[in-house]
C-alpha cells in the first residue's frame, strides 16, 4: 500500500468513527469529519499532507499525489 492509499484509507475510517461517535454520543463528533473534509481540501489543492509526511518518514512507499 503506498502513501496515497493509506491517506485516503485513515480519512475515510476517522469519517465513519466521527459518524458513529455522533450517532452514539454527541452530534459534535462530526466537527470530527468536517475537519477532516477541511483537510482534504487543502492538502488537494496545497499538496501538504501532514500524515504523508509522516508516512514517508516512516518509509511507507511513495504514491503520485503526495511528492
Amino acid at each position: 500500500m503506498n502513501v496515497d492509499r493509506f491517506v485516503f484509507l485513515f480519512a475515510g475510517f476517522m469519517i465513519w468513527v466521527s459518524l458513529g461517535l455522533s450517532l452514539a454520543f454527541s452530534p459534535w463528533w462530526l466537527l470530527l469529519a468536517a475537519f477532516v473534509g477541511l483537510n482534504m481540501m487543502q492538502a488537494s489543492l496545497t499538496g501538504f499532507c501532514p500524515l504523508a509526511m509522516i508516512l514517508k518518514k516512516a518509509g511507507v512507499r511513495p504514491g503520485a499525489a503526495f511528492n
